[in-house]
């Protein structure tokens, strides 16, 4: 008799817990509540987006004063500035024309037979 009682009170637990899964599910896929599921996700994408874009202008504003700060942009007036830097050329000889490529020992040719 126990036996039959407990099998009993085990399927009717199972049962209501069953049914509550169900019918939670079901409300989860009314209109109503997928349209305020997709409200709260647009605002909390919206939020992450914000919190994004102001990362971003921080670490804008954070390598400004860098380059400022390497560039001498930010010096007080009468402040010696930095030397000037030249860039190398790259290919080419005192005086001498380069070639349309750069390279003196390599001819741009379009005629060249391949």
């Amino acid at each position: 008799m126990f036996r039959r009682t407990f099998w009993f009170t085990a399927g009717a637990a199972v049962g209501v817990w069953a049914t509550t899964k169900v019918h939670r599910k079901i409300q989860q896929l009314t209109p109503e509540s997928l349209a305020a599921q997709a409200a709260n996700k647009a605002v909390d994408a919206g939020h992450r987006l914000k919190d994004f874009a102001l990362d971003v202008r921080a670490g804008m504003i954070q390598r400004e004063e860098e380059l400022g700060e390497a560039l001498g942009v930010n010096a007080p007036p009468g402040a010696e500035l930095p030397a000037q830097r030249h860039r190398p050329a790259i290919g080419r000889t005192a005086g001498a024309r380069a070639s349309r490529t750069g390279h003196p020992d390599n001819p741009y040719n379009r005629n060249e037979d391949h």
